[in-house]
């Protein structure tokens, strides 16, 4: 019996040693079971509540037959490596951070998701424009998608090829992530509160010339402690605040008045925000570029001419006033009209020339706008009531006090704005440069124009200027056009240039940013 019960147990022990024990699904098996819904394998995923995010994972997997992407211990630092550098960017590394630990399959998918999700912040942006700067686009232009799918399949062996392929190729965005990834690196500056008061201007004495001295010694060459100390705002410190005026974007006169003042106590983690708030900026303007372009910057008051990708010319430009903002859009140049005559819009008929035809009625006269009517036909302005006008239309004729100058640039938009030469060249010299009632004023309008035209149509256009006449031009090569707005650049050697945020867009952007780094 005691034998019998013996070789029981050992029938029992050799039959539990040889059950198959139910083993875990391979690596591959466990991804495609999860990408393809049958079960829930990685529940931190929350594939169920977002089926592109399955299906792009898929699609990823899919060549490789659902085999890991990332258990390569070395692709995976890379790829590591990659994500962090995403905070020069301006986006957040913890974002995209990879898992270390839990199941090996679920932390390769992870990775995946984060390397997809990293990927399409930095082709797209972080977030969405149209909610916050949205850009009206002609028919025929849509904004460029590249293929992300295709840049993370290329870059799988080496992550940095796939993210350099994502990141704008964009001279404007390679200058402003470098300044942005050096001055991030850079101990955080701690400069001096200048109080208000009056304006200070050369010359004069006050108590806050040594703090102005303090916060400006980086800009100053040759610091004066004799005139400091008897609070004398001398020329060296004057120079110094100029400078420190032209690089953001201020009237460079030399005088402490309240918008420089507001500059000077900007504390440098606002201005590290302004450069991220650029970046992407820069990342949705991508999406617009062409290789050959006319490419306005309303905050800078620029306009700058692209041709291969490169910038090859550039002008002044007065743009429209907070209360008559220039509209962003992509359009094409199509057509020059020449000494043009110009019928004054509704809304500065009604705002600005009313009140001064009531102030004096000789100003039509003075600057030849004639009047008409309803049918197009003249109308003399002493028989209309100007309290209370109805249905007329002023035109002012063609000449050298015409506020469009002697040409016009015209592209097809619903805003009924154009760019333009304009008389009042003086402005030019001036910081910022909002001026307009929408459209973009030109400085150097007819060699832009110029520049526009194929060697055989200058002389004809260069013709019909000089007969003083009205004319309608069409362009043999249309150019395409795109009125866009950033308020922080830097050039080739890394300085940036602060500009003035004229209709205040930053801080919507800067607060949609912050929210989804909260997500």
């Amino acid at each position: 019996m005691k034998n019998h019960a013996i070789h029981l147990l050992a029938l029992v022990c050799l039959g539990l040693a040889i059950t198959p024990a139910r083993a875990e699904p391979a690596a591959d098996a466990l991804i495609r079971q999860t990408l393809e819904g049958q079960r829930n394998g990685c529940p931190e995923l929350a594939l169920s509540r977002d089926g592109s995010l399955r299906q792009q994972l898929a699609r990823l997997y899919q060549p490789r037959a659902f085999r890991p992407l990332w258990n390569d211990p070395a692709r995976r630092q890379q790829l590591q490596e990659q994500l962090e550098a995403l905070a020069d960017d301006g986006l957040e590394p913890a974002r995209y951070r990879l898992a270390s630990s839990g199941n090996p399959s679920c932390q390769d998918l992870r990775a995946s998701q984060a390397y997809l999700l990293a990927l399409r912040h930095l082709a797209l942006g972080r977030v969405d424009q149209d909610s916050l700067e949205p850009v009206w686009r002609a028919p025929g232009y849509s904004r460029k998608t590249p293929d992300l799918l295709k840049i993370a399949r290329l870059g799988r062996e080496q992550p940095a090829e796939a993210f350099a392929r994502a990141r704008p190729d964009l001279d404007l965005y390679r200058q402003l992530r470098q300044a942005h990834a050096r001055l991030r690196r850079e101990p955080l500056p701690h400069w001096p509160d200048i109080p208000s008061g009056s304006p200070l201007k050369p010359d004069m004495q006050d108590l806050r010339v040594p703090l102005l001295e303090q916060r400006l010694a980086g800009h100053l060459d040759s610091p004066d402690s004799r005139a400091s100390a008897a609070l004398h705002y001398y020329p060296a410190l004057v120079t110094a605040l100029q400078h420190f005026q032209r690089q953001h974007g201020l009237q460079p006169d030399g005088v402490l008045g309240p918008a420089t003042r507001r500059a000077l106590n900007t504390p440098f983690p606002a201005r590290l925000a302004q450069l991220r708030i650029n970046l992407e900026r820069l990342r949705w303007m991508a999406r617009d570029m062409d290789p050959d372009i006319l490419l306005v910057n309303v905050a800078g008051a620029r306009l700058l001419d692209y041709r291969n990708g490169r910038l090859v010319w550039e002008t002044r430009t007065q743009v429209g006033r907070a209360e008559r903002a220039t509209p962003l859009l992509k359009s094409a140049i199509t057509r020059l009209t020449l000494n043009p005559t110009w019928t004054v819009p509704p809304t500065i008929l009604r705002e600005d020339k009313l009140p001064k035809i009531r102030q004096n009625p000789g100003f039509l006269e003075k600057h030849q706008i004639r009047v008409l009517d309803a049918h197009g036909q003249p109308v003399n302005p002493a028989r209309i009531d100007w309290s209370n006008p109805q249905a007329l239309t002023l035109r002012q004729d063609a000449g050298p006090g015409n506020p469009l100058g002697q040409v016009v640039l015209r592209f097809a938009n619903p805003f009924f704005v154009y760019l333009h030469d304009t008389p009042s060249q003086g402005l030019f010299s001036r910081a910022p440069r909002a001026f307009s009632s929408g459209c973009v004023r030109v400085e150097s309008a007819r060699k832009l124009a110029d520049r526009l035209l194929t060697d055989p149509e200058k002389p004809v256009v260069k013709a019909l200027l000089a007969s003083g006449r009205t004319s309608q031009y069409s362009l043999a090569q249309p150019r395409p056009l795109l009125i866009s707005y950033w308020t922080a650049e830097a050039d080739s050697q890394g300085e940036v240039r602060w500009l003035q945020d004229i209709y205040q867009h930053d801080p919507a952007l800067l607060a949609a940013l912050e929210a989804a780094s909260r997500e």
